[in-house]
């Protein structure tokens, strides 16, 4: 069997009573960092020697198989340097693999970057999507892509990039959309910064230091009356679409008539 077990985000105390008896026991631990695995079984005072694999992103593709098949005849602990695993940090191939092997896969809950940081934002909890890390390079034309998504949205970025990101969101989602950025989360310098995006990429305009998360508002409902969607053609006509490709593209966001409103932009303009 393959256990993936969630470990502290920063406050040790949030190691469950499960992952230390995991870990106790273990006889094998595939870990991101196997010099931190050992940290974690000291700090948290387990005497415990298991054999240990490193299994970070640049060889889980390679080691999948391997770790699989040791899985077939005994448990294999599955951690990361915290949080879940294959929550953006190595496991997701290792579970493809297992599952397709029918290895049975199953998890210790824990600590989650993701659910706290969105649980404290005070951003809309009942709908969201976790995007993972920014992308280093075109992130105008990757908020771009969000734009109009409306459900709430969890980003991981580095300290060293936070000001430049929020500067590129604020560009491409708006300077008012609503963020929220949580810093060194469980720990004892945590920080939840709320504001537009214009005001956090001031604030943070020198980076910061720590583990960042950040939460942003999503984009309000899309029109669903005439008048309205037909504004929303002719701001689609004004940044540089065809009249027939706007309309085609609000209709089958509104699910109105695309004559209607194609008539009805053609008459406004």
């Amino acid at each position: 069997m393959i256990i993936l077990a969630a470990t502290p985000i920063g406050n040790l105390g949030d190691a469950s009573a499960r992952l230390i008896e995991a870990l106790t026991d273990a006889e094998v631990i595939a870990s991101e960092d196997t010099r931190t695995t050992i940290h974690l079984m000291r700090a948290l005072g387990i005497e415990n020697r298991p054999r240990l694999i490193a299994l970070h992103e640049h060889n889980e593709t390679a080691r999948a198989a391997e770790i699989v098949e040791l899985a077939r005849e005994s448990d294999v602990l599955v951690l990361s340097d915290a949080g879940m695993p294959a929550i953006s940090d190595p496991g997701f191939p290792l579970v493809s693999a297992a599952a397709a092997a029918g290895v049975t896969v199953t998890a210790l809950p824990g600590p989650s970057a993701v659910l706290t940081a969105l649980a404290i934002s005070g951003l809309p909890t009942d709908r969201f999507t976790f995007e993972g890390f920014v992308p280093r390079k075109g992130r105008v034309s990757y908020f771009t892509g969000l734009a109009r998504e409306e459900r709430t949205m969890v980003f991981f970025e580095s300290p060293n990039r936070l000001g430049a990101t929020l500067a590129d969101l604020a560009t491409s989602l708006g300077a008012e959309r609503r963020v929220v950025v949580c810093r060194e989360l469980t720990k004892l310098h945590e920080e939840v910064v709320r504001g537009s995006a214009a005001e956090l990429a001031q604030h943070f305009a020198e980076g910061a230091r720590g583990e960042i998360c950040v939460v942003v508002e999503g984009a309000p409902p899309r029109a669903s009356d005439l008048p309205t969607a037909i504004a929303q053609v002719l701001a689609l006509v004004a940044a540089g679409e065809k009249l027939k490709d706007a309309a085609a593209e609000v209709a089958a966001e509104t699910r109105l008539s695309k004559r209607e409103l194609y008539e009805g932009a053609l008459a406004a303009k």
